[in-house]
């Protein structure tokens, strides 16, 4: 299978590389658009705002390659600040439009009412909450609710339709640890850093059927 890692400059590659490998999968980490036109499987990780992300992806040619797969079907992993970049738009430094695969925006934990410590770092057990029509809650096959994962972050998903959230962290709010619909998907944790439970994750996603 073709797994292809999207290298646009601001993600951890290494790490998700390795959890693939370690999975029997062979990734390429891809640094061309071009490379997706043969990927079976797409990873879109990332670390950093997500005005760089975009400004990234948007100069490289990488935003109209995603955009381009994601309509033919192609199954398409978020992970931290990739699952952010899938929204209609982010409002870190700024309003900015983002891929526009799952419609919602990405804002600040405190402007949407949390006042716990920002950045939200660490384990936290999720509650799966995916719809039983949307296919994307596959990737949740065999994680129980209260099974923790490992965050990283200062804003938050907010998704358009309540459908499209397949898991949910209690952070002194509610937060989208989950966001998918169809073959598209993201997870605001990383999986690749959660042990067993991130690890089914990624082998959920691996065995996704392509539309």
């Amino acid at each position: 299978m073709n797994v292809v890692i999207v290298d646009y400059g601001m993600g951890n590659l290494g790490s998700v590389r390795r959890a693939l490998e370690q999975l029997g999968a062979e990734p390429e980490i891809a640094t061309d658009p071009a490379r997706l036109e043969q990927a079976e499987r797409i990873i879109l990780p990332g670390v950093g705002s997500f005005a760089d992300g975009m400004a990234h992806l948007d100069e490289h040619g990488w935003s109209a390659a995603l955009r381009a797969r994601a309509q033919r079907g192609t199954p398409l992993l978020g992970i931290c600040l990739g699952m952010q970049l899938l929204a209609t738009h982010g409002t870190e430094r700024g309003q900015h439009a983002g891929l526009g695969l799952i419609p919602g925006r990405v804002t600040r934990l405190d402007l949407m009412g949390c006042q716990a410590r920002i950045p939200h770092v660490g384990w936290n057990d999720i509650k799966v909450t995916a719809a039983a029509d949307n296919a994307a809650g596959r990737l949740f096959e065999g994680i129980a609710d209260g099974t923790d994962f490992y965050f990283v972050h200062s804003f938050a998903f907010e998704a358009e339709r309540p459908g499209d959230v397949l898991a949910s962290v209690d952070y002194g709010i509610e937060v989208a640890a989950a966001v998918g619909r169809g073959h598209i998907a993201g997870t605001q944790f990383h999986p690749e850093k959660s042990s067993k439970a991130g690890f089914r994750i990624l082998k959920n996603f691996l065995e996704a059927e392509a539309c």
